[in-house]
């Protein structure tokens, strides 16, 4: 299973992108996916994910009402739509797979079995 980020780049405050993980090797289909987070120094923190099914959404309370994770399971894509962004954004994100976890254990890393290998984002003041 190979996961690709993709979307990262240099934005202002204020501005939107959308980061793409899409997963190679098999279906997303009652797969946890998750996009964590990782800025120099700091440990690596969970934003938002997806627990099995579309309709099972979770979100870092930083994130909360500004970030959307979604997943197309046709195309084998998750999405983070990331709208006013703010400096504290700032790091690399990662998008994770998980085929077997469990609810509890959503925002810790060590519990997802597949990494993709990180997109940077940067948001000026």
């Amino acid at each position: 299973v190979q996961l690709q980020a993709s979307g990262g780049g240099l934005v202002q405050a204020g501005d939107s992108l959308r980061l793409s993980c899409a997963v190679a090797g098999r279906t997303l289909s009652g797969v946890s996916m998750a996009w964590f987070r990782q800025a120099p120094g700091m440990e690596r923190n969970f934003v938002a994910g997806i627990f099995r099914s579309a309709s099972n959404t979770y979100y870092a309370d930083s994130v909360k009402g500004r970030f959307t994770i979604s997943r197309d399971n046709a195309k084998n894509t998750v999405y983070l739509q990331m709208n006013t962004l703010k400096p504290d954004d700032t790091a690399v994100y990662y998008c994770a797979a998980a085929p077997r976890l469990i609810l509890s254990n959503l925002g810790v890393p060590s519990a997802y079995d597949y990494w993709g290998q990180g997109t940077q984002v940067t948001v000026s003041s």
